[in-house]
């Protein structure tokens, strides 16, 4: 009896695990919606106990009677886990209950597939896919296995799984050279803006916390926004001007998500630098959603794997036009150093934008030097380094052979130009008259 996959459709079954492991539990209004947002009509939900995960179903056999026969009398197409299945148990499921199945992994990449418009967006989505499909691929063709004997039906030594595991290899190493290329043109256009001293600014945080919402807004731009999961795929920058500080570039990103698949955080590596190069993240939460404390636990996890754990971040608590109480009023809260750590605004009606602009202008002059050096006739090779950071405002000779610069840059990059050249910053600053 050979196996073949059953056709799936929108008709579909959710089942949902009542595991005791927090670390493997998964919120069941969160499946919902994300079944919601792939277009699945839900037939029922089903949520079982899980003690012991069973190896050949995950559930046990009694359950999986129970979800064979309600496939059968709801005639569903598609029965959807909120849980990671393992090949073998996929196979399994769709052979015992006669019906496709697929796991919490695949319902996000088929949402990601339907959200990507950008080639770029399209080719992630692809190398995802792709590496997720090489892992099952032995279920559709488990009949060729074996290479075919007898006289006139021998082959070349190649199964057709063999040549279809080549194929797949071939193109995920074929997208993985045109990612690379686009990650190359990215980190280009950010030297560009580095070089013109424009920082960034990329707003991130978990998937409908209104980031393309508050992006449209600050930049009265048309990204599309909705009430649904995965909204926003495809990075977007715009230019905004922050009055008292200046331009920056604004970066709006792919939403995250609790136990967001590996496959696609390697697979939007490219995507996610803009993040993990920003000179500061705006974490976008939810202050309407009842488990923002564990979606923001989620999101710094995230943050640390694409490695922008340690960057400047300004928590912006949005939606607090869906607040009924003393919350439900702009507010911005300083730490006891008086810095500038959580603002609460609506993206949706305004409130407490002009508030964010203030504090994201005190957060990026706080790592930008703008001020005066003196540079002594010896270091102009170091003169020549600030001209070409396009960070010189203006120049001076002095009487005494030394070059006075006003200059405009990160304050890291300071430092660093000063010991390229062999000077230690404090010992410079203080023997060559630096006054902000």
């Amino acid at each position: 009896m050979f196996f073949e996959r059953h056709q799936g459709g929108e008709r579909a079954i959710l089942v949902h695990l009542d595991t005791q492991n927090p670390e493997l539990s998964e919120d069941a209004d969160e499946f919902r919606a994300l079944a919601t947002s792939a277009g699945a009509e839900i037939l029922t939900f089903l949520e079982f106990p899980c003690q012991h995960p069973s190896p050949r179903f995950l559930i046990g056999s009694g359950k999986a009677e129970q979800l064979a026969q309600q496939v059968k009398a709801l005639q569903a197409e598609l029965i959807i886990f909120n849980h990671a299945l393992t090949p073998s148990q996929e196979r399994n499921l769709e052979s015992f209950c006669a019906c496709r199945v697929i796991d919490r992994i695949g319902l996000i990449l088929d949402i990601f597939a339907q959200r990507a418009r950008t080639h770029e967006g399209k080719l992630q989505v692809e190398l995802a896919q792709l590496s997720h499909l090489s892992t099952r691929l032995v279920r559709g063709w488990t009949h060729l296995e074996r290479q075919k004997g007898g006289i006139g039906l021998r082959g070349p030594g190649e199964t057709q799984l063999e040549s279809d595991r080549r194929l797949l290899r071939e193109r995920i190493a074929h997208i993985k050279q045109r990612l690379a290329k686009v990650r190359r043109q990215r980190e280009q256009a950010r030297r560009r803006r580095r070089r013109a001293q424009i920082p960034t600014v990329s707003l991130v945080g978990y998937t409908n916390a209104g980031k393309s919402s508050l992006f449209n807004a600050l930049t009265e731009g048309q990204v599309y926004a909705a009430d649904q999961l995965f909204a926003t795929l495809d990075p977007t920058l715009r230019r905004l001007d922050i009055p008292g500080f200046g331009p920056i570039i604004l970066a709006d990103t792919v939403g995250f998500i609790r136990h967001l698949p590996h496959r696609l955080i390697e697979a939007f590596r490219a995507t996610l630098e803009e993040s993990s190069n920003a000179d500061l993240l705006l974490h976008v939460i939810d202050a309407s959603g009842y488990e923002k404390e564990q979606q923001m636990e989620q999101v710094s996890a995230v943050l640390k794997e694409i490695g922008a754990g340690e960057l400047p971040l300004l928590e912006v608590c949005n939606k607090i036009d869906l607040l009924d109480d003393e919350r439900a009023q702009p507010l911005l809260q300083r730490d006891s150093n008086g810095c500038a750590v959580r603002i609460w605004l609506s993206a949706q009606n305004g409130q407490g934008l002009d508030g964010l602009l203030k504090a994201m202008a005190e957060r990026l002059g706080q790592d930008v030097f703008r001020g005066t050096l003196r540079l002594p006739g010896q270091a102009g090779r170091l003169r020549a380094k600030f001209f070409a950071q396009n960070a010189v405002r203006a120049e001076e000779q002095g009487d005494d052979g030394s070059t006075v610069l006003c200059v405009h840059l990160p304050q890291l990059e300071l430092e660093r130009l000063l010991r390229s050249e062999g000077w230690q910053p404090e010992h410079f600053l203080a023997q060559h008259e630096l006054a902000q």
